[in-house]
């Protein structure tokens, strides 16, 4: 449930297919990545490629009324979307309210941090495998404190569009609710990745989507910890699933139950 992978993907890059899927991979990203100085130059780029895509298209939100609500409150919530679509997500939140990602130590993790940082979101170092402990502390020391995290439920690295539970730990723990978003973009190139990673291009009609808060009870047990598990993964479908359609995309489809397909 981290934000890790693919960040940079299409811009001139690769064989694509009929449907628009980005076929070839991203080998030359690694490796240039590996320097410092052009890490830097790939995070600004980054940046700047979101920025452009959202001022020459024409966007929408659509259900944003709680989350409004919850900043002209000052109360934290917890953002939570898919892996798949990380690329226009800082364009959604209201700008000068405080949100750290909890983010990959590994080094794709940290471009995306990077990146993100240009647009004054924060980050938190971990996952919530391996040394998950440390990462939950630390998320709801940051919304004990008045602050929102975000996170991605699929990731690093799947199922695809299927919530671990690690989401619904942090909400029972903290007390805030989960508010699920996605985007839908017109014109869209799809990566071949495990998360089927969506990337908006520039001139088109886009929409962001808020679906509806869930709360975790905070004497929860496990079937109930179950329930809310599947309302996230549920709720998070079916928004990314009408940002697609009403964008006249065809719909992403989550990997199985069982994870098949998630790679």
């Amino acid at each position: 449930m981290i934000w890790s992978g693919r960040f940079f993907p299409s811009m001139g890059i690769g064989r694509i297919d009929r449907k628009g899927v980005v076929r070839s991979g991203m080998g030359w990203v690694k490796r240039i990545g590996e320097s410092e100085r052009v890490r830097g130059a790939l995070c600004w780029l980054g940046a700047q490629y979101i920025r452009l895509v959202h001022a020459t298209g024409r966007w929408e939100v659509i259900g944003g009324e709680e989350a409004a609500r919850l900043w002209d409150q000052g109360r934290p919530f917890i953002l939570c979307f898919w892996h798949g679509r990380i690329l226009m997500m800082p364009k959604i939140w209201r700008k000068g309210v405080p949100i750290h990602m909890l983010i990959s130590h590994h080094r794709d993790g940290q471009i995306i941090a990077r990146t993100v940082a240009h647009f004054g979101i924060g980050w938190l170092a971990g996952s919530t495998g391996r040394g998950g402990g440390a990462a939950l502390r630390t998320m709801l020391k940051a919304l004990k404190a008045g602050e929102c995290v975000g996170i991605t439920p699929d990731g690093p690295r799947g199922p695809r569009m299927r919530a671990s539970g690690g989401i619904v730990a942090v909400a029972r723990l903290s007390g805030c609710p989960i508010l699920p978003a996605t985007f839908g973009v017109r014109r869209r190139r799809t990566l071949s990745s495990w998360d089927r990673f969506a990337v908006a291009e520039p001139l088109s009609r886009g929409l962001f989507v808020w679906g509806r808060p869930i709360t975790v009870p905070a004497d929860a047990d496990e079937v109930t910890l179950e329930h809310c598990r599947r309302a996230v993964e549920d709720e998070l479908n079916a928004i990314t699933r009408f940002a697609d359609e009403r964008m006249g995309c065809s719909p992403v489809e989550p990997a199985p139950p069982d994870g098949e397909g998630a790679a």
